[in-house]
């Protein structure tokens, strides 16, 4: 059975090319019809369009996987296509989680078969309106790092976000929180807040190393540290050594609200979306992944 394959142009340092792409499913074995819209509204339109096929490959990043996530499961079908992920771009830290490659010619070879994976898919909502995501959302100086890296050259790679990290971080102001959950509340100073999905973002950062797409909850972690000390933690972030420092709370959860005394940017895999206040909510097996 055959794929509809959408290329995002706006992905990586510079565009892949529809042969490469072409190439690279031959290679594999892998039969698609391949697109290839010229901007995001044409990608969506794309995306909406082959929801009633079998089968719905994107090539991009995780901004590009949020995209035909959003999509799909925002049209609100009782059945929605198998979705696979070809890796373009400074990283697919969705991809991650499951062990495949981050080069495209090797992923190609995952859309065989029959294997897949039914994962939870989380929805935010705010002033801004609804935001799904599958992989990790946050609100604070993660976020408003996002929004710098965003704005850097695509040549700086997966530095973008370390970067923009060290240039925000000074001037970014902590807040006063205040966070329902299933299971409890939590109030007082914060620096940033984690709703996260899966595990990696930023291009390998292994920010919820507990966190699991099958289970019905988010990997819910409060950051309360002094800017001072937020440069030692991020190594350990990156490993996913954090979760027993100081100043770092974690809990699971179906659903959340968070407030904030000052409006925090909020950001769902990599896009920045809007800001403080917003609620979230998983949605349990929403989308069948090809792995």
């Amino acid at each position: 059975m055959g794929w509809v394959v959408a290329i995002n142009p706006a992905a990586g340092r510079r565009p892949v090319s529809r042969d490469r792409v072409a190439r690279a499913l031959d290679a594999a074995g892998v039969e698609a019809e391949i697109e290839m819209p010229p901007d995001r509204a044409s990608m969506r339109a794309v995306l909406a369009a082959a929801a009633t096929a079998e089968r719905v490959a994107v090539v991009g990043g995780d901004g590009t996987v949020n995209l035909a996530v959003d999509t799909l499961v925002g049209l609100g079908n009782d059945r929605l296509p198998i979705l696979g992920v070809l890796p373009w771009g400074t990283g697919c830290d969705l991809l991650r989680t499951f062990g495949i490659s981050q080069v495209l010619e090797e992923a190609a070879h995952h859309l065989r078969g029959d294997s897949v994976y039914e994962v939870d898919v989380g929805e935010l909502k705010g002033a801004w309106g609804t935001r799904r995501f599958v992989n990790v959302a946050e609100a604070g100086i993660g976020a408003a790092a996002v929004v710098v890296a965003n704005r850097l050259p695509r040549r700086l790679g997966v530095n973008r976000y370390l970067l923009s990290f060290g240039v925000r971080l000074p001037a970014f102001p902590a807040a006063r929180i205040r966070i329902e959950t299933d299971r409890r509340t939590i109030e007082g100073r914060a620096l940033a807040v984690i709703f996260a999905n899966a595990q990696f973002f930023a291009g390998g950062w292994n920010i919820a190393p507990k966190a699991m797409l099958v289970d019905g909850k988010f990997d819910l972690q409060v950051i309360d540290v002094r800017k001072t000390a937020a440069p030692n933690l991020i190594p350990k972030v990156m490993r996913g050594l954090h979760l027993g420092e100081a100043g770092v709370t974690r809990t699971s959860t179906s659903w959340f609200r968070l407030e904030t005394d000052r409006p925090w940017p909020v950001e769902a895999d990599g896009d920045a979306i809007g800001n403080t206040p917003v609620e979230g909510r998983v949605l349990p097996a929403a989308i069948r992944l090809k792995i």
